[in-house]
């Protein structure tokens, strides 16, 4: 009879030490395709824009109905 001997758990030739390398080689790929800190700064700061905008419709959309005058039916009383 011949013995033949299992690789060892995580080792080289087992299943948990190929996903291992591969999802080590998953996160460097995604790491290398991430931008660089100037980059998030831009998007960063277009966020903060585009929000000051919203607000600023919103601001005007308010002080225009607050500032609306309501006119009613006139009605003559006899």
């Amino acid at each position: 009879m011949s013995e033949q001997k299992a690789a060892p758990a995580g080792g080289p030739g087992s299943v948990r030490g190929s996903c291992e390398r591969i999802g080590a080689e998953i996160d460097n790929l995604l790491r290398s395709l991430a931008p660089s800190e100037e980059v998030q700064d831009h998007f960063r700061n277009a966020r903060i824009e585009i929000l000051k905008g919203l607000r600023s419709v919103i601001d005007d959309r308010i002080q225009h109905l607050s500032t609306e005058s309501r006119k009613g039916t006139s009605v003559p009383i006899e």
